[in-house]
């Protein structure tokens, strides 16, 4: 009773609205500080996952910012430090590219000389530089920038032949195609520093992708005796390119190369015969003796099949470019790409040079050694030329089962032309 007592006092000494505002707060306080809670559990993933967009993002943005400065890079405007957050992010996308870049440090020789050792390095650390993306989507980007991608190859088509025979041009048009690298000077391997290797050889090599072809030119080889077995013996499925010409217009312009460095030497007539009343030809002097096509041939011949050699006319490679470079590129398995809008006849040259289709800049024509006027020569000693190559002509047409039509060109060789 005391109990019951003490409580209606209380409740009747306490107003009921002061005891509902009471509780009322309680219940609000506590459904407060559980929202809270509940908040603060949901806010840290919703946190952890704007983070990680955020960071797709900006490697997102990251990528388009490479592959942008990989474009501009050719123009030399790649500077290190992006070079190097381009190492750090394709590594991230390009675990194949890793494998390519350890087989090549695994291959590297170890006699190559501290220089190319340096190149070997710098050629490896471009590779880390997101080789994969460009080279399987972006065709053009990688011929701009092949050089230093790759690896490096023995080459699979040699320029062999002839001195003088347009073998500069054929080159310069074939390195147009984007899937051919080739070397701008000539090695001489073959012929004059077999000594050192075909280590040595490799190295010289540009690099290329998968899908380009490794060429080189050296007119000489032709003309070596231990040329053919040597190659033979680095690759007996190799292309081999002979670019001939008239051989009495390539002994005359391979003179005139020889005058105008050594302008003391006897003129041609003198250097033609060795005894001009009998009519001796000297086949002995190299500008001469490079002209009998079918000795030479029959070397190579020996080691090869002719499916393996393309003879290119030296005189269609001036009239019509495009047409031989047609059937250089289906010898050699490639797309027909460098075409007769590459070319631009040049009239003070009397050869065409190349150009851009897509470029209106001026077309980019061979050095001053090339087209250089001839001298005028004796008739009489053009017309006993002919009579001399004829016969060795006639083999060498038969060799090959092409009729080059040099004969017909005995009239026009008498006049003054260009190399």
């Amino acid at each position: 009773m005391a109990f019951w007592s003490s409580t209606s006092v209380f409740t009747s000494k306490v107003p009921r609205k002061i005891l509902f505002m009471f509780t009322l707060s309680l219940s609000v306080t506590y459904l407060f500080y559980s929202l809270m809670s509940c908040y603060n559990s949901l806010q840290f993933p919703l946190q952890e996952n704007y983070a990680y967009q955020g960071r797709l993002v900006t490697e997102e943005t990251t990528f388009v910012t490479l592959r942008e400065k990989l474009y501009s890079a050719s123009q030399g405007e790649f500077t290190e430090a992006e070079r190097t957050t381009a190492v750090s992010t394709v590594k991230d996308h390009a675990e194949a590219e890793q494998r390519t870049v350890e087989w090549i440090r695994t291959q590297a020789a170890p006699t190559r000389s501290a220089t190319a050792a340096a190149a070997a390095a710098y050629r490896t650390t471009a590779l880390e530089r997101e080789h994969q993306e460009f080279s399987t989507t972006d065709s053009e980007l990688r011929v701009n920038c092949t050089m230093d991608y790759g690896e490096k190859k023995l080459p699979q088509a040699i320029i062999i032949g002839v001195k003088k025979g347009g073998t500069r041009a054929l080159l310069e048009a074939l390195r147009v195609h984007p899937d051919v690298r080739a070397v701008g000077n000539e090695p001489h391997f073959f012929d004059r520093n077999y000594e050192r290797g075909l280590d040595w050889y490799r190295d010289l090599m540009p690099s290329t992708l998968e899908g380009q072809i490794t060429m080189e030119k050296t007119p000489s080889y032709f003309v070596t005796n231990h040329a053919p077995k040597r190659i033979h013996s680095m690759a007996r499925d190799i292309k081999l390119i002979i670019v001939v010409r008239n051989p009495v217009t390539r002994a005359i312009s391979d003179y005139t190369q020889t005058l105008s460095k050594k302008p003391e030497i006897p003129t041609f007539e003198v250097l033609a015969f060795k005894n001009r009343t009998l009519g001796l030809i000297d086949a002995s002097w190299s500008a001469l003796r490079i002209g009998i096509y079918a000795l030479h041939l029959e070397s190579w011949m020996q080691y090869f099949p002719l499916s393996q050699m393309h003879f290119v006319s030296g005189e269609r490679l001036i009239v019509d470019p495009a047409g031989e470079m047609a059937k250089v590129q289906d010898f050699l398995g490639l797309k027909r790409i460098v075409t007769d809008k590459h070319f631009y006849f040049n009239k003070t040259k009397g050869f065409p040079c190349l150009k851009k289709p897509e470029d209106s800049s001026t077309p980019r024509c061979l050095g001053k050694s090339k087209g250089r006027t001839h001298p005028k020569i004796d008739p009489d000693v053009i017309r006993r030329l002919h009579k001399f190559y004829k016969p060795f002509n006639m083999m060498f047409y038969q060799m090959t089962g092409q009729n080059f039509e040099w004969e017909l060109e005995e009239d026009s060789v008498t006049r003054s032309s260009q190399d």
